[in-house]
């Protein structure tokens, strides 16, 4: 999606809060209640939302009609929320916010882990789900701005925006908006230790601010793609008590 494109659907309300224009929106949920609501509330925002009540059903709709973004219950029978996210993350790079009636921090750590990119509670304000779904569209936006600005290099890592790949010393390995848009504050930051509160500001927005694990498991995940040995980092470095430093020269996966 170009820039121009995505732009061409957000549209800026009178808060300066962007709302999306015909973004399709999988909702994946067994509770008609809420898939009610969301339907009405999205609609009436915009957006343009479909409904699957179980997992296999989510599967099948995300295969057929490509939505833009996912919205995911964890809690459903037969198949629960944390398969349909390692399926669909296996399949693609759409972008998955969850919604979920369940607090435990364990939880959001798995399904981020599994490939989520956002985790919200319910009982929740449809205003901040919006603003959510907004800013992780504006995440996939970013891996696709102007052709010019397609690629990026750094040492032995590339990025290439248009298929979200990053190729290390000729390995390649795909990211998610959200890997890509946290391993290009790294790229663009060579050798100098970002902060969590950065790093969340600068790919979450400021309303994640204080959710310091999203850094942790997104850094763990790009660890997994990028370091030869992910248990001893030496290419994205945690700094204690700051973050973390991307050094370009570390010992990189390899072909092979």
């Amino acid at each position: 999606m170009d820039e121009l494109h995505f732009e061409s659907r957000m549209q800026a309300n009178n808060s300066g809060q962007a709302t999306a224009r015909h973004f399709r929106v999988l909702i994946v949920d067994d509770d008609s209640i809420v898939t009610q609501y969301l339907q009405a509330g999205l609609k009436k925002a915009g957006w343009c939302p479909t409904v699957a009540q179980n997992g296999s059903e989510a599967l099948d709709k995300a295969d057929n009609e490509r939505p833009d973004i996912v919205i995911l219950d964890l809690m459903m029978p037969n198949m629960n929320g944390f398969e349909v996210c390692r399926f669909l993350r296996e399949r693609s790079n759409v972008p998955i916010i969850v919604l979920s009636v369940r607090n435990d921090p364990s939880d959001k750590v798995t399904i981020l882990g599994l490939g989520a990119d956002d985790y919200v509670t319910k009982p929740f304000a449809l205003e901040e789900l919006i603003a959510r779904m907004g800013a992780v569209l504006r995440r996939t936006r970013s891996a696709a701005t102007l052709p010019q600005e397609s690629s990026r290099m750094l040492g032995n890592v590339i990025l290439d925006a248009t298929t979200l790949n990053m190729d290390i010393s000729g390995r390649s390995t795909r990211l998610t908006p959200t890997e890509y848009a946290l391993m290009t504050e790294f790229l663009d930051n060579p050798g100098k230790a970002l902060s969590h509160s950065y790093l969340l500001n600068r790919v979450w927005g400021s309303n994640c601010s204080c959710r310091k694990e999203y850094v942790h498991v997104f850094v763990n995940r790009l660890r997994a793609k990028i370091e030869f040995d992910p248990r001893h980092p030496t290419v994205i470095r945690t700094v204690r008590r700051v973050g973390y430093v991307f050094q370009p020269s570390g010992n990189a996966k390899t072909r092979g």
